[in-house]
C-alpha cells in the first residue's frame, strides 16, 4: 500500500509539470501552425493610409504634424469614441500623391507617436453594409404606400 501512494505521488508531479509545462507539445493542445491561418490580403497603393496602434490621447493634429514630415497631407483623422471623445487606437491619413504615402509608411511604420508604436499601411476599401434579411423589428409595420397629411 505505501508502496501504491509513493508511486502515485511520483506520477503527479510529472503530470502536472506536462499538464502546466510551455515546452511540452500536446498533440491535444497544440498551437496551430503558422502556415495554416491565411494572410491578410495586402490592400493596392493609394493615397488613403490606415494608421494602427495610436495612444487614446493622441489627436488629429498629432497625427498630421507627425504624417506631414512625409509629405502633403490632405486630411488626417483620428477616430474618436463617441462618448469619451479620446481614441480608438486607429485613424486615416490621406496624402496629395502615391509617392507621398508611400514614403509616409516607410517613414512612420513602426515608429513611436506619443510613446506607442504605431503601423502605418494603406487602407482598404470599405466593404459595403448588405442589408439583413427582412424588416427590422424595430421599425414601425408598414401597411401600404405612406400618405402625407390628411385625405
Amino acid at each position: 500500500m505505501a508502496m501504491r501512494a509513493t508511486a502515485a505521488a511520483a506520477v503527479a508531479p510529472r503530470g502536472l509539470r506536462r499538464l502546466f509545462s510551455t515546452t511540452y507539445a500536446s498533440p491535444i493542445f497544440s498551437p496551430p501552425a503558422a502556415g495554416d491561418a491565411p494572410a491578410p490580403e495586402k490592400a493596392e497603393p493609394n493615397p488613403n493610409l490606415f494608421v494602427s496602434g495610436l495612444n487614446k490621447r493622441t489627436t488629429t493634429e498629432k497625427l498630421r504634424e507627425a504624417f506631414s514630415k512625409f509629405g502633403e497631407v490632405v486630411n488626417a483623422k483620428v477616430v474618436t469614441d463617441r462618448v469619451s471623445g479620446y481614441s480608438k487606437g486607429f485613424g486615416f491619413v490621406r496624402y496629395a500623391t502615391l509617392e507621398d504615402a508611400a514614403k509616409g509608411i516607410e517613414g512612420m511604420d513602426g515608429k513611436y507617436l506619443d510613446g506607442w508604436v504605431i503601423f502605418a499601411e494603406y487602407a482598404r476599401p470599405r466593404t459595403p453594409l448588405t442589408p439583413p434579411n427582412g424588416p427590422s423589428p424595430y421599425a414601425p409595420p408598414s401597411y401600404g404606400p405612406p400618405s402625407y397629411g390628411r385625405q
